[in-house]
């Protein structure tokens, strides 16, 4: 008999719903029963057949007994195989038949599923989260709007009405709106700022805290990443602009190849990423350009370009700019046809949830000529622009 987890909110007529389901992998006697681990201010339990009296600590939440929070209290429950959930101010929270599954009509939740523990699938209305040893937080306001945030790990978020699938990863945060009916790009998010979350500073320390932690240095050690690096700067200065923003295409081309040509494969791919997130409107061209660049230098020496090195310039673009993958992987196949499997393998590395989910390049692609997206001369930052 496995559990069922349901966390009804006092606005009943929203039916935005969040569901999460563990794979078999988890054994039923796992899933019977969850403990009450912490009770913040207000918490009740309700069983069915009883009057409802204060949760306490240690309290085991069988099938037919509901928990509930009221205003500005907080619960959590922990299962057998350690997967933690914690829940925000008025909520129920009730344990039934049927797989794991937590309905959301508004508000907060966390999820810690440990590693190695078989992983879940988080359902909020029409959007899925595909997530695997990962703490993450979501968030459903009244009006349908849905956020959700990684803190470590990945998760791989699916809207299946359009069939648009999109990774998240660890410090960025997804949002979808109803009204639009997509989803939008990620965005970085400072996760020392999430930590301030009252279902994270006002628990236990969670036992994914080292793993929280580390990303957060790693944000501090990529701080300038996101809108380019000084020597991008630079660069589209020489080439004629007056910052990476307002620079015309010809002008950012010309000062990224200028970058491209002195850099050896770990660096293209490391200005392929602040480039895109710097410029998501050129995410295809820059490849294009970087792909161009990396064949050339190859081809000075003989050797043709490795398909780890396409893997590399490929995520780095579709990490920069998700919602462009098709158009990414399209530019770098109509200008390089032969590199097609390695382009298109490494576009389906980063969208890995689902098999049929993955990236399929279109059957007909229009040629890409390389020398569109080429600027007519490379600039290097140390040498002005020759023309007036």
């Amino acid at each position: 008999m496995n559990i069922q987890l349901r966390v009804i909110l006092p606005i009943a007529s929203l039916g935005f719903a969040l569901g999460i389901w563990v794979p078999s992998e988890i054994t039923a006697e796992e899933l019977k029963e969850a403990q009450v681990t912490e009770v913040v201010q207000d918490v009740k339990l309700l069983p069915s057949n009883a009057a409802p009296r204060p949760a306490t600590v240690n309290d085991n939440v069988h099938q037919g007994t509901a928990v509930r929070t009221g205003v500005q209290s907080r619960s959590e429950l922990t299962f057998k195989d350690k997967t933690i959930t914690r829940l925000g101010e008025k909520t129920i929270f009730s344990v039934g038949k049927g797989a794991r599954t937590i309905d959301l009509g508004s508000g907060q939740f966390l999820l810690y599923v440990p590693k190695h523990s078989g992983g879940a699938k988080v359902k909020m209305g029409a959007v899925t989260a595909a997530i695997t040893g990962t703490t993450v937080l979501g968030n459903v306001n009244p009006n349908g709007t849905t956020s959700f945030t990684v803190l470590e790990g990945t998760a791989c978020m699916h809207l299946d009405s359009v069939g648009q699938s999109l990774l998240v990863h660890a410090g960025q945060k997804l949002t979808f709106d109803p009204i639009s009916n997509r989803l939008e790009d990620p965005v970085d998010v400072d996760l020392e700022q999430v930590l301030s979350s009252p279902l994270i500073k006002g628990f236990r320390r969670l036992p994914s805290a080292p793993l929280i932690e580390q990303e957060i240095q790693n944000q501090h050690r990529s701080s300038g990443a996101v809108t380019g690096n000084d020597d991008l700067t630079n660069a589209v200065r020489v080439a004629g602009a007056g910052s990476v923003g307002t620079a015309t295409p010809d002008q950012f081309l010309r000062a990224l190849n200028s970058l491209f040509v002195r850099s050896n494969e770990r660096d293209v791919c490391a200005y392929v990423s602040a480039a895109v997130r710097a410029r998501p409107d050129l995410a295809d061209r820059i490849v294009v350009a970087a792909l161009s660049v990396s064949r050339s230098d190859r081809q000075r020496i003989g050797k043709q370009i490795s398909c780890e090195a396409i893997d590399c310039i490929v995520r780095a673009a579709i990490a920069g700019h998700p919602s462009a993958t098709r158009e990414i992987v399209s530019a770098g196949v109509g200008a390089a046809p032969l590199l097609r499997d390695c382009i298109v393998a490494a576009a389906n590395t980063v969208q890995p949830c689902q098999e049929a989910n993955a990236f399929v390049e279109p059957r007909t692609i229009t040629a890409t000529d390389p020398a569109n997206f080429r600027s007519e001369e490379v600039v290097s930052p140390e040498q002005p622009p020759s023309g007036p």
